[in-house]
C-alpha cells in the first residue's frame, strides 16, 4: 500500500511512531486498517540486518496472530515473523524460531509467557511491544498473564496499544506505562458506521432456527456470519441448516486447531457462504465481502455488538447487521442507530449453493509443496485450468485449494490415488 492511499487513522499513527518516541494508545472502528496503521512505519525503523526480535505483537488469540503475521508478508519488506499460540506444541514453534530468526514474533500472552521462561528466543533487541486489541488483552483472563509479560520486557520498550473500543480495565490497569500519546477516532466517527443498516427481524417462536432459515433463504447467496452465545447452540443451529441444505462452515473455540482453520478457508474461499460461530470470529478475522452479521442471540455487552459488526461494512464497503428477537425480546439499548424492521418477504426460494468446494491436499510447505506445483498438479492431472483453481493456502503439513462445485467429483476421481511431487497422498473433500 502507498502513503498516499492511507486513511487518516493510518497516516496520523504513521507519523507519530516515525517522528516521535511516545507510547501511542490507537482507538479506531473495526475495518479500518490497524494492522497496516502500526507496522507500516515500524517496518521502516527496524533493522532487516539484525537477525534478532525487535517487535512483539500481543494478541488475544490465534486466529489475528496468524492474520497478522500474513499481513506482514504480504507486504514484501523481507522482514521475517512467526506466529505463537497455544494448540500446539511450544516446543515445535521454538524449532520455527530457530529457524525463522523473526523480527517480528505475533503471539498470545501465555505462549509467550512460555517462549520466554524457557528462553527460546532473546529480547536484548527488543524495541517495542505492540497490544493489538488491548480491551481485550486486558480482560480479566489475561490480566496475569500480561502483568507477568509486561514486567519482563526491557524497561523502556515503547508501547503501542490498539483497539477499537476504549477499554473501562485502562483506568485501574497498573500493567502499562500510563503516559499515552492518544489517538481517539471513535467518539467522532459513532458507534457503528454509517455504511451499516440495522433491522430487527421478529421471531413469533422463542426457538428462531425457522425464522434464521427464512432470512437466509432471503438474503441468498450473500457472505453472512450468524453469531450465537454458546459453543453448544453454534453446533445445534450449523446441524441444523446443514441439514436444510445450506453451505455452512461451523466456528467455535472448541473446534481443534485444524477443524477451525478448515472452517474459516471455507467461509474465506466461496465453499459456504454462511459462518455460525461464538464471538471468537469476532476479532481478528478480515475477510472481504461479509455482507451480512446476524444477532442469533443478542450481544452480551456493546462491546461484543461493536466487534461482531465490524466483521461487516470493512473499509469502505457496505453492510447489514439483523436482530432476530425472539417474543419477549427487545433491541438493547446501547444500539445507538437507526433501526428498521425487516420483514421477510416470499420464500419459496431455493436454498444458495456455494460456487466452489475445498479440496485437501495431505502435504504442505515441509513436503517442498508449492502453489505452482499444486496449479501444474490440478491442470494437468484434474483437467484444470489455471483460471478454474481459487485459493490456495498451504500449510505445513496439508494444503486446501478452492475448487469449482461442479468439477469436484471429477477433479476427486481423477486425483484419486495419484502423486503430487512424486509423493503419493490423499485428496479429499473438506466438509
Amino acid at each position: 500500500m502507498h502513503l498516499e492511499s492511507l486513511n487518516e487513522m493510518q497516516q496520523t499513527t504513521s507519523d507519530v511512531i516515525l517522528n516521535t518516541d511516545d507510547n501511542l494508545m490507537i482507538l479506531s472502528p473495526t475495518g479500518t486498517g490497524k494492522t497496516l496503521a502500526y507496522l507500516l512505519p515500524l517496518c521502516q525503523r527496524l533493522d532487516p540486518e539484525i537477525n534478532a526480535v525487535q517487535v512483539i505483537v500481543v494478541v488475544p488469540g490465534r486466529e489475528l496472530a496468524l492474520q497478522s503475521s500474513a499481513v506482514l508478508k504480504d507486504m514484501g519488506t523481507g522482514l521475517r515473523s512467526c506466529a505463537c499460540y497455544g494448540g500446539r506444541a511450544t516446543m515445535d514453534e521454538h524449532r520455527v524460531l530457530r529457524q525463522v530468526q523473526p523480527h517480528i514474533i505475533f503471539g498470545t500472552p501465555g505462549r509467550l509467557n512460555d517462549h520466554l521462561d524457557k528462553g527460546n528466543f532473546p529480547i536484548d533487541n527488543l524495541e517495542y511491544i505492540v497490544i493489538d486489541e488491548f480491551d481485550k488483552c486486558l480482560e480479566m483472563g489475561f490480566q496475569v498473564e500480561m502483568q507477568n509479560l509486561i514486567s519482563r520486557l526491557p524497561q523502556g520498550t515503547r508501547q503501542i496499544l490498539l483497539s477499537a473500543t476504549p477499554a473501562e480495565e485502562m483506568k485501574d490497569q497498573r500493567i502499562f506505562n500510563p503516559r499515552f500519546t492518544t489517538l481517539n477516532y471513535i467518539s467522532n466517527a459513532g458507534q457503528i458506521p454509517n455504511r451499516v443498516e440495522i433491522y430487527t427481524v421478529h421471531s413469533p417462536e422463542k426457538d428462531k432456527l425457522t425464522t434464521l432459515r427464512k432470512l437466509l433463504l432471503h438474503l441468498g447467496e450473500a457472505q453472512s456470519i450468524v453469531f450465537l452465545n454458546y459453543r453448544e447452540s453454534v453446533e445445534r443451529v450449523s446441524k441444523y441448516l446443514q441439514e436444510e441444505g445450506f453451505g455452512i462452515s461451523c466456528f467455535h473455540g472448541g473446534l481443534e486447531q485444524r477443524q477451525r482453520e478448515a472452517a474459516l478457508y471455507k467461509f474465506s474461499n466461496g465453499s459456504a457462504n454462511i459462518l455460525v460461530s461464538t464471538d471468537l470470529a469476532s476479532r481478528g478475522l478480515d475477510i472481504p465481502n461479509i455482507a451480512n452479521i446476524i444477532h442469533y442471540h443478542l450481544p452480551e455487552a456493546e462491546e461484543n455488538y461493536i466487534h461482531r459488526v465490524g466483521r461487516s461494512a470493512r473499509w469502505d464497503a457496505k453492510g447489514n447487521s439483523f436482530f432476530i428477537l425472539g417474543p419477549e425480546e427487545s433491541l438493547p439499548d446501547y444500539v445507538n442507530a437507526d433501526v428498521s424492521p425487516f420483514v421477510i418477504l416470499d420464500n419459496n426460494r431455493t436454498v444458495p449453493v456455494p460456487k466452489m468446494s475445498t479440496l485437501y491436499i495431505g502435504k504442505g510447505k515441509k513436503d517442498k509443496l508449492s502453489k505452482g506445483d499444486i496449479v501444474g498438479f490440478l491442470c494437468k492431472r484434474a483437467r484444470l485450468q489455471g483460471s478454474e483453481i481459487g485459493h490456495i493456502d498451504i500449510k505445513d503439513y496439508y494444503s486446501y485449494v478452492a475448487i469449482p462445485k461442479t468439477k469436484f467429483k471429477e477433479v476427486l476421481n481423477l486425483t484419486n490415488g495419484q502423486k503430487i511431487k512424486g509423493i503419493k497422498t490423499i485428496f479429499e473433500e473438506v466438509r
